[in-house]
């Protein structure tokens, strides 16, 4: 299937340097984070507490698809911190030298979110291939990836045909996960496979299916400060805060999981 249109909202215009081209000076008193769609509940919910303890200064969001934001920054995008669902595409960009050594700062797995109408139909992963119309995200997208894992991990169980009776009921594939789940909501959709954190201000059209553990995946999210990032002291401050006591218990209210490493004192 082909990718519907981009629909990812940007919250601020973001600048693309040509090359040979001097940027223009970002202002001091402006922090710019670009994160994967899926954070967008957990790091609006970070951005009060962050402008009180730094007063006078704007935060700035991009939430988009990880990938689409990775080419955003090796096209020259002016940010101070990338927080990515995948970390690949960290791991990517620390090697090319465009953002510092990433931290995995949060944990997510993947659900189903059932349509309404549909729940008596798909009350678990096994009954997907029964499912009308299914929506997934596109290969290239992380939660693309998981789900095409989690599909392979399920023909172990429900037989080796398992993922291609389920893809072909798939009718598209999103190029981010909120669009996956905003089909579900919709009713352009039956069944769509999201993240944790996407279900938990879920509609109450949509209907969460837990996945079982054993054919499960889970997501580990990155974040990374920017090497040339305009504002380094206010890019450590934002990151101090997503692993600080306060910054976990907001994402775990968001529905992510704890990252594995220790929280830092806030």
């Amino acid at each position: 299937m082909r990718p519907t249109p981009l629909l990812a909202v940007l919250l601020l215009p973001i600048a693309l340097a040509a090359p040979g081209c001097r940027r223009p000076a970002e202002p001091a008193d402006r922090l710019v984070v670009f994160a994967a769609a899926s954070l967008r509940d957990g790091f609006t919910a970070l951005g009060e507490p962050f402008r009180r303890a730094h007063p006078g200064v704007e935060v700035r969001f991009n939430f988009a698809g990880t990938q689409e934001l990775r080419t955003q920054v090796e096209h020259g995008a002016a940010l101070d911190v990338f927080a990515s669902a995948d970390p690949r595409h960290l791991r990517a960009l620390a090697e090319a030298g465009l953002v510092e050594p990433p931290v995995v700062f949060a944990r997510n797995e993947l659900v189903l979110a059932v349509a309404h109408d549909a729940a008596a139909t798909v009350r678990s992963l096994a009954d997907l291939p029964q499912a009308g119309r299914v929506v997934i995200g596109a290969a290239e997208v992380p939660v693309g990836r998981y789900t095409l894992e989690v599909l392979d991990r399920a023909g172990a169980v429900w037989g080796a045909d398992f993922r291609a009776r389920v893809e072909a009921k798939v009718v598209s594939r999103e190029l981010n996960v909120r669009q996956v789940l905003t089909k579900v909501s919709l009713g352009e959709a039956d069944v769509g496979l999201v993240y944790r954190s996407d279900v938990a201000s879920a509609p109450p059209a949509v209907v969460v299916v837990a996945l079982p553990p054993e054919v499960n995946v889970v997501a580990e999210y990155p974040i990374a400060i920017a090497t040339h990032a305009p504002r380094p002291a206010l890019a450590r401050s934002w990151v101090d805060l997503v692993q600080s006591v306060e910054g976990q218990a907001a994402l775990t209210r968001a529905g992510f999981l704890a990252a594995p490493q220790a929280v830092v004192s806030p």
